[in-house]
């Protein structure tokens, strides 16, 4: 099992503690919560997207024929990625640690390192954050924009209501980003051209305004990262 550090660094392989990271899993992470709802979608032939798997999701995944998983969490130490560690290296996966923020406009960096993210994985590939409705959506939207070419209008379905990801919150600013390349692409201009030459996160973060109550719906009630 390989860590590939891309937008950050790789965290460090720690050993299982036990039932310790169980409990981490299921109850400070609300994993408890995912038992039953995977939100797991497949995009195409080479790509899914889900919300934090546990071991026996991640062994389903090896069995489907995926051999590459992208944690959108970044690196971290805790229980549920010790887990997830251990059973992608039993399962011969691939695990990369990439950090992806949900409420900030993506910055230039990352969106070029996604880039460089999808030409080196093994494909088929399962991406996932921990609830699968904001970055995960964000980052199928990437991949149908950079590595299928597919039209903004297409892409920005991955960010939808359909996976409980919320517009109107400041995980928003995620559709304000797709939004603000529409009319660039409507006149041919291609997706990393708009990045390099047009596109200033800082405003577009600054423009944007979220509602308050959809902000408490999303970090105080499902408990969002």
């Amino acid at each position: 099992m390989k860590t590939v550090p891309v937008s950050s660094k790789s965290a460090p392989v720690h050993s299982r503690r036990g039932m310790r990271d169980w409990v981490e899993l299921m109850a400070k992470d609300h994993g408890v919560l995912r038992l039953w709802w995977h939100n797991m979608h497949q995009i195409d032939s080479n790509m899914w997207r889900s919300n934090q798997p546990t071991p026996r999701r991640i062994e389903h995944a090896a069995q489907l024929g995926i051999r590459t998983i992208i944690n959108l969490r970044g690196p971290r130490s805790d229980g549920g990625w010790r887990l997830e560690a251990e059973a992608c290296a039993r399962h011969g996966l691939q695990l990369i640690d990439f950090t992806v923020r949900s409420r900030a406009a993506p910055d230039k960096q990352m969106l070029f390192d996604t880039k460089a993210l999808f030409d080196r994985i093994e494909w088929p590939a399962l991406l996932h954050c921990k609830s699968g409705a904001d970055r995960a959506g964000l980052m199928s939207a990437l991949y149908l924009l950079i590595q299928k070419n597919r039209p903004v209008v297409e892409a920005s379905q991955q960010l939808s209501f359909r996976y409980l990801h919320v517009k109107r919150a400041k995980t928003g600013l995620l559709d304000a980003f797709l939004t603000a390349y529409a009319p660039y692409e409507a006149e041919g201009m291609v997706f990393f051209e708009w990045v390099n030459d047009i596109y200033d996160p800082e405003k577009l973060q600054a423009e944007f305004l979220s509602s308050f109550w959809a902000d408490r719906l999303v970090d105080q009630l499902l408990k969002r990262e």
